[in-house]
Formats: structure tokens, C-alpha cells, sequence
């Protein structure tokens, strides 16, 4: 499994060896990743004085998809969040999941019909010879991503507590690194699927999340972008299609083209 997204940091000035073990063995990028009592501060925006005056472009550029929708329990949110600052963290090269809105994105997702497998055929028969291997196989069928994600959080979250008395958000970047490796092998114990199936869906989620066009809620700033030099949703190239040299342009947001009130 190797994540293309950033660049590695030579270097690895001020890594923990035995963080950068379990990023070289996942092929994770290397990078930093925000302890437990750095996420309250990162995931909360900061708020104006609240006697202070907005005037209508304040207004305006007021971002639109923050907010819980499907986490109604933020301890597992804290949890999402630090596992995907540790699948994407921020680096020399730019911002980590925490900063890329990614939680946020992937609440959102699960908010709606993603969530629920609402595009999806889940109904039996299913494989006869995998319902064989495992007795659960029609039930992790039958498990929508809304309750894998909400069953593979608890469960590091559990596993967590049990092994070093601490929530997994407040784990140390050691002891958050050896759940996520026994995560990724498959050797965390789930009650919907294996947790190797559930560590892939968590590293797409995440990915998406800070690729994605900003109108759905990932992606802050278009910085992910900007990491990439992708241009975004750019409606024509005609003014820079006859350049022989590349040509940096300025990333454009699906937003960009709507109106705002």
C-alpha cells in the first residue's frame, strides 16, 4: 500500500524512530502527526469576538460544511480525526488531514446516502463459500459504512483504553502507531468485518477527503490542491493552452461558480 500524495521529507528531522518504522512499513507518508492534546485545538475553528460587527463578505466567505452531521458522539470523532492525521499527516509539504477539513468531509459523506450504502445491491444470496469460511460473512454484507466506521472507531477506541489506559486521540504517537499497524494486518478484532477491510476504507475516505472538491466539505483552502498544482474545476485552459511551459494557475472550487446570499 503506498500513498503517493506528498512528497517524503528526507530528512525526517524530529520523527520518533518508532513512528517512522510503522509509516515505512504501511507506506504511509512520513510526516508529523497531532497528539491527543493538540485535536481539541485543531478541530474546534476559532471563533470572532462576539462583539465584534461581520460585514457581508465576512459573511460570505463564512465556510459552509463544518459541523457534525453524523458523529453524534465526539469521542468518536476525536478518534476519526487522529486517525486520519496519521494516514495524512502534515508535513514540510502542507497541511495534514486536521487541517484539510478531512473529518469533517467524511462525516459529511457518512451523513448521506455513502453512508447508508443507499447505490449499492446488499441483499443475499450471498458467496456460499465465504459464508462457509467465516459464520459472520452475510452480516458484514449487511453492515453499511455509517456502522463500519462507527464499529472500527469504538473498537480502536476500546483497544486503546485496554492497552494503555488512554482514549486513542490521547495516545501516545507510539502506542496510536501499533493500533493502527495491528488495524491495517487485520489482527484488530470487529464486529462487522476484518479491520484490514475497514483500514482501507478509512485510507480511501481520508485521501478523498483532502482531494476532493472543497463542496464537500474536505479539501480546506483548495490546499490539498495546491500541494498537487492541480488547478481544480477550472471551466477553460484557453488562455494558457498554446504554453510550452507548465503553467501554475491558481486552483477553482465548484463554489466559485455559485451565487451566495
Amino acid at each position: 500500500m503506498a500513498n503517493d500524495n506528498k512528497t517524503k521529507n528526507p530528512s525526517g528531522d524530529g520523527v520518533d524512530p518508532t513512528r517512522r518504522k510503522f509509516l515505512k512499513n504501511t507506506g504511509i507518508a512520513l510526516g508529523g502527526v497531532a497528539g491527543g492534546s493538540l485535536l481539541g485545538g485543531l478541530l474546534v475553528s476559532q471563533s470572532e469576538n462576539k462583539n465584534d460587527s461581520s460585514s457581508k463578505d465576512d459573511k460570505a466567505q463564512a465556510p459552509r460544511t463544518r459541523g457534525r452531521e453524523f458523529f453524534a458522539r465526539y469521542e468518536d470523532f476525536l478518534v476519526l480525526a487522529a486517525a486520519t492525521e496519521l494516514i495524512f499527516p502534515k508535513d514540510d509539504n502542507g497541511p495534514g488531514a486536521i487541517d484539510l477539513d478531512v473529518p469533517y468531509f467524511i462525516d459529511k459523506q457518512l451523513a448521506g446516502t455513502w453512508g447508508v450504502n443507499d447505490d449499492d445491491y446488499r441483499q443475499g444470496p450471498f458467496d456460499e463459500k465465504k459464508v462457509k469460511e467465516a459464520a459472520d460473512t452475510a452480516n458484514h454484507a449487511r453492515a453499511n459504512r455509517g456502522q463500519l466506521f462507527i464499529d472500527g472507531l469504538r473498537s480502536m477506541n476500546a483497544e486503546s483504553k485496554k492497552r494503555f489506559d488512554v482514549t486513542f486521540d490521547e495516545a501516545t504517537e507510539e502506542e496510536q502507531g501499533e493500533i493502527m499497524t495491528d488495524l491495517e494486518t487485520g489482527k484488530l478484532k470487529m464486529k462487522t468485518l476484518p479491520s484490514d477491510g475497514f483500514f482501507e476504507l478509512l485510507k480511501q475516505a481520508t485521501l478523498q477527503g483532502a482531494f476532493s472538491d472543497p463542496l464537500y466539505g474536505g479539501n480546506k483552502n483548495m490546499d490539498g490542491w495546491r500541494m498537487k498544482e492541480f488547478p481544480g474545476a477550472r471551466a477553460s485552459y484557453a488562455d494558457v493552452i498554446e504554453e510550452e511551459d507548465f503553467v501554475e494557475l491558481e486552483p477553482v472550487s465548484l463554489t466559485d461558480y455559485q451565487q451566495n446570499i
